[in-house]
């Protein structure tokens, strides 16, 4: 059974007019349960356009969460290669520095004890290749024997080992053993990059005693980030090597970044997802380690029915377009949605023979409003 009920002009259906046209606007609609009739005027102000729907190819979209992250090889955590205490400390948390940078200096007099050892050892190693080529020559002549000739020979070489070991010690500290002599021994070195980039934390300060298991500072090369989704079980199956994926913050969500899937993980986590590494198409100095991100990724574009979608209006939580069943009159028409790409969306189980009819692809809303919101 029919309603017939009085437009509110300002709540129900928002047909704009001019003070000349108010008295016309207030003409009767005819609302019959999903189905809304209206007038010429109603019809022009409203906005509403109609036409039959097309195809087109819509892909299915995964959407993934994940963060930004850095390969192991663009990450380094830095540490004293000896224990000490810090002279000198240098730069803050997001300074940049380059590979060799001095980042610290570190002072320990157990070195200046080590570079003494290595001096004698050098002198100890001298002597004794002295001895054992004037017992080689003694032994020419039977002047010395062979027993003692031979211990010349192992004490040399025993000598020998110890230079070696102790420069080894030395360069491993950032010491250049050549350069060391008794005018020139040092009881502080210094700590540098072993890579270029930016100082990501700082755990050192002047005065405080460091051993070599302590990490003072971590530096992340943020040329070579990338990007870290997690996939689920179900999802995993329609992730291949070299997909496209578009990913954004939440802060954000307009400014897309494309990355390419790169590697996918071999092993399940407790939640049963795995880690999927995306390398990003372009660098962006906004995006830093632990960002978080979202993602979508395009599988199996399929070609289906769609509709703008402005078109499409909720009501409890059910998705509905309108039909045009004659000219001025709507029916509420639900339907089940898809995939959303470019401003369309898909409908699904969409039964081909609608494509004939017209529906509502502008001024939907306001059909909604005028059915479900009105005074009787």
């Amino acid at each position: 059974m029919k309603k017939y009920i009085t437009i509110i002009v300002t709540a129900a259906l928002i047909f704009s007019c001019s003070k000349k046209e108010e008295t016309e606007a207030k003409q009767t609609f005819a609302v019959s349960g999903d189905q809304i009739a209206l007038t010429d005027l109603q019809q022009k102000n409203a906005g509403i356009e109609t036409k039959t729907l097309g195809n087109l190819n819509i892909a299915n979209k995964i959407m993934l969460s994940g963060q930004i992250g850095v390969p192991p090889q663009s990450m380094s955590g830095v540490s004293s290669p000896s224990g000490g205490i810090v002279k000198l400390t240098r730069f803050m948390p997001g300074n940049y520095v380059a590979k060799g940078q001095t980042l610290a200096v570190v002072e320990n007099p157990e070195l200046a004890k080590l570079q003494q050892d290595y001096l004698q050892a050098k002198s100890g190693l001298s002597y004794a290749q002295k001895d054992y080529e004037r017992q080689k020559y003694l032994n020419q002549y039977q002047a010395s024997s062979s027993k003692v000739t031979q211990r010349a020979l192992n004490e040399t070489q025993n000598q020998n080992a110890a230079v070696h070991g102790i420069a080894s010690q030395l360069r491993s500290y950032g010491i250049n053993a050549e350069r060391v002599n008794a005018g020139n021994i040092q009881k502080s070195i210094s700590v540098t990059a072993p890579i270029s980039g930016y100082i990501s934390t700082v755990n050192v300060s002047v005065g405080q005693y460091v051993s070599p298991a302590e990490v003072l500072y971590t530096i992340i090369n943020n040329n070579v980030m990338h990007l870290e989704l997690k996939v689920f079980e179900k999802d995993l199956g329609k992730i291949s090597m070299g997909q496209q994926v578009y990913a954004y913050t939440n802060q954000n969500p307009e400014k897309k970044y494309a990355a390419t899937v790169k590697v996918i993980g071999k092993d399940f986590a407790a939640d049963r997802s795995v880690t999927v590494h995306c390398d990003l198409n372009d660098k962006n100095e906004l995006l830093i380690p632990g960002t978080f991100m979202n993602a979508e990724v395009e599988v199996n574009a399929e070609e289906g029915f769609v509709i703008p979608d402005d078109a499409i209006v909720t009501w409890e939580n059910k998705q509905y377009i309108f039909e045009e069943v004659k000219p001025r009159t709507y029916k509420m028409f639900a339907v089940n949605i898809g995939n959303s790409e470019n401003g369309f969306t898909e409908l699904l189980n969409f039964d081909s023979k609608n494509a004939r009819r017209k529906f509502v692809i502008k001024g939907a809303y306001p059909l909604l409003m005028a059915i479900k919101n009105v005074e009787e």
